[in-house]
């Protein structure tokens, strides 16, 4: 995800206008965790953080960009720890004790389980549908995915391969798995482990 720094530093925000952004976000955030998140209008959360419409519409022209706010840090966190974290999600310093692609795919892959586990209702507000693939963090985890896919090896066309093996982590696929199927997080977990190593494992061969 790209970051373009600004030329002069950035106004410092009025203390009235800190305070409608937290209880905005905090009143969203109780909102997606009660129901359906993409059920939550403006009008729910305006009323539930106590501002009123022309306030909440300054900042966020939609329900999507409040639940982006919420989730961006905590895809940060994950961009990160996979540019310059520990291995095996990490890429370690070279040579013949870093992990695999096949491993770093698998590694990516329990992150992101994690993250689901711990923010279903803030994703689906954010990425339900095809959303998803026209977000910043999509487009960082494709690249992530890519690379991986490159160094392993084994394939003339790399790009046909990345949404494959993004699909299974979209939130949807998840939520079904979690609430209908009755997996736990762990079961997920080992399965698209298996599927990392059989797909970029035997492209490495």
């Amino acid at each position: 995800m790209s970051v373009t720094l600004p030329i002069e530093p950035p106004r410092a925000e009025r203390a009235d206008a800190a305070r409608n952004r937290a209880r905005v976000l905090a009143a969203a955030a109780t909102l997606f965790r009660a129901g359906d998140p993409r059920a939550v209008t403006m009008d729910d959360v305006a009323k539930a953080a106590g501002v009123g419409r022309a306030t909440l519409y300054r900042r966020y022209p939609d329900i999507r960009s409040i639940a982006e706010a919420l989730l961006d840090e905590h895809e940060r966190q994950l961009q990160e720890r996979l540019l310059r974290g520990d291995p095996p999600l990490g890429p370690g310093q070279g040579g013949a004790s870093s992990p695999s692609p096949a491993e770093r795919l698998a590694a990516f892959y329990t992150a992101m389980v994690e993250l689901l586990e711990a923010h279903l209702p803030l994703v689906l507000g954010v990425d339900a549908g095809a959303a998803r693939l026209s977000i910043g963090s999509y487009r960082f985890w494709r690249a992530h995915v890519r690379s991986l896919v490159v160094a392993a090896g084994g394939t003339d066309d790399p790009d046909a391969l990345v949404d494959p093996l993004l699909a299974p982590l979209a939130a949807e696929v998840y939520q079904y798995q979690r609430e209908q199927l009755g997996l736990s997080p762990e079961r997920i977990s080992a399965g698209l482990t298996l599927f990392a190593h059989r797909v970029l494992g035997q492209a490495a061969k």
